[in-house]
């Protein structure tokens, strides 16, 4: 791959850190100006991001292109053939996927533009650019809210066909006012757990910055205690159990940089014995887990979810109903399949089960070798020393345990969230498995 370029030119810094923005925040573009100008937005960040890829003409050899990301896209695009649903857009509801898969396109090129042209520490540089701005914006909002306004507001721009009379659903509302009640608060993002996982995953990325020594003492600082606040303040235990395996995560890779290469065993062994006890203790003792989160046994309804996604994945177990990422309401068989407290959810609160669901035990398949070889080279890629040819190796740098802390924390949150198929999710796999594909030698 030729080297990605050592200067960021400030339209190419303005364009990746607006499209990572509207990707970690695209519900706050739609409570403020719609679906329909949303869609345009991000159609244009889309075309822009294809025609700097166009401009930049980076070059990656066959060999090292993900094939399993490419597999998975190709699968999911490929499911406009054999699609199920029935909507507005007649049996098989074939459109409904096609726009799916353009969705699916779309957040995979905002990722793939900058994994292609920048450099590691010019990544870290947009992306966190972007949450400066989602974390920022959103305090300032809560603020706003909380001094000013003084009760929940609803977004600006309203859902065509939804009921906003009476007494509405909390789901309902922007913001809830709840700053100054000590959460949970939404954010810009109009929902505690994406803004619990933006606050995440700008935790991992301003220290990882302000230990590779690319901020400033005091704003680097700065930006980690108020991603902390946030990140408390939203108080999504989904997302605190992510940022705990996250913790985990580091302490193994700290582990793996101090044994070095060789004598690894006892710390693999580890590992697995550790990650065995916790999943066998949440099976096992699922109310007492679940209890310590704060939550109930049904983990606020997803079981129930789960359980209504099932037997519809069953019906077409193999290459599934075709792909949507987001499920359309108006479409058999999601049409009140998901609705708790009047609120109607469009996933199954779960990845592995939404790709289940839409590509069958394929997608499964694919999706899970995806997911592995990304973790498995984000590992290595951590944890051995950078290396420029087979003689010359380099300090260890801290941006190299990126791709593997926040990739670690999408995986655990894709147990009971499906954003890693769609928006931001999505986009950040396609960089973690782009960049620690072509990094390898």
């Amino acid at each position: 791959m030729r080297s990605p370029v050592a200067t960021l030119h400030p339209a190419a810094g303005i364009l990746a850190t607006l499209s990572f923005f509207t990707l970690f925040a695209g519900d706050a573009w739609r409570n403020l100006i719609g679906w329909p100008a949303y869609l345009a937005l991000a159609g244009v960040l889309a075309l822009a991001n294809v025609v700097w890829v166009f401009i930049a003409r980076p070059e990656l050899p066959l060999r090292k292109w993900p094939k399993m990301l490419l597999l998975f896209v190709a699968l999911a695009i490929a499911s406009i053939a054999w699609a199920r649903y029935q909507g507005t857009t007649g049996p098989g509801g074939h459109l409904d996927v096609t726009l799916g898969a353009l969705a699916l396109l779309a957040a995979g090129v905002a990722g793939l533009a900058p994994a292609l042209i920048l450099t590691q520490r010019q990544l870290a540089s947009v992306i966190g650019g972007a949450l400066r701005w989602v974390l920022g914006l959103s305090l300032l909002f809560e603020l706003v809210v909380a001094l000013f306004i003084r009760h929940p507001i609803l977004p600006l721009v309203r859902v065509a066909g939804v009921d906003y009379t009476g007494k509405l659903p909390a789901a309902f509302y922007w913001s809830r006012n709840e700053l100054l009640h000590g959460g949970p608060i939404q954010g810009i993002v109009g929902n505690a757990d994406l803004l619990a996982m933006c606050a995440l995953i700008g935790l991992i990325v301003f220290g990882l910055q302000r230990a590779e020594g690319a901020s400033r003492p005091f704003w680097g600082w700065f930006w980690i205690v108020l991603a902390a606040v946030e990140l408390a303040l939203t108080r999504s235990a989904t997302v605190l159990v992510a940022a705990a395996a996250t913790a985990v995560v580091l302490g193994f890779a700290v582990w793996a940089r101090v044994r070095g290469q060789r004598g690894r065993g006892p710390l693999y062994l580890s590992a697995f014995l550790l990650l065995v006890v916790v999943v066998g203790g949440a099976i096992t003792a699922w109310e007492a887990f679940t209890g310590l989160l704060g939550k109930s046994t049904t983990l606020t309804g997803r079981t129930d979810i789960w359980n209504a996604v099932i037997p519809l994945a069953q019906q077409h177990t193999v290459f599934g109903w075709g792909w949507l990422g987001y499920w359309v309401p108006w479409a058999k068989p999601f049409d009140g399949l998901a609705v708790r407290g009047g609120v109607e959810y469009l996933q199954a609160h779960n990845a592995w089960l939404d790709v289940w669901l839409q590509l069958g035990i394929v997608g499964v398949v694919v999706f899970a070798c995806l997911a592995i070889t990304t973790l498995g080279r984000a590992w290595f890629m951590a944890v051995d020393r950078p290396m420029t040819d087979a003689s010359s190796r380099h300090p260890f740098t801290a941006l190299t345990l990126l791709p593997l802390l926040v990739f670690s924390a999408q995986l655990v949150q894709s147990l009971a969230e499906s954003r890693l198929l769609i928006e931001s999710g999505w986009a950040l796999l396609v960089v973690w498995s782009v960049t620690t594909k072509a990094s390898r030698p």
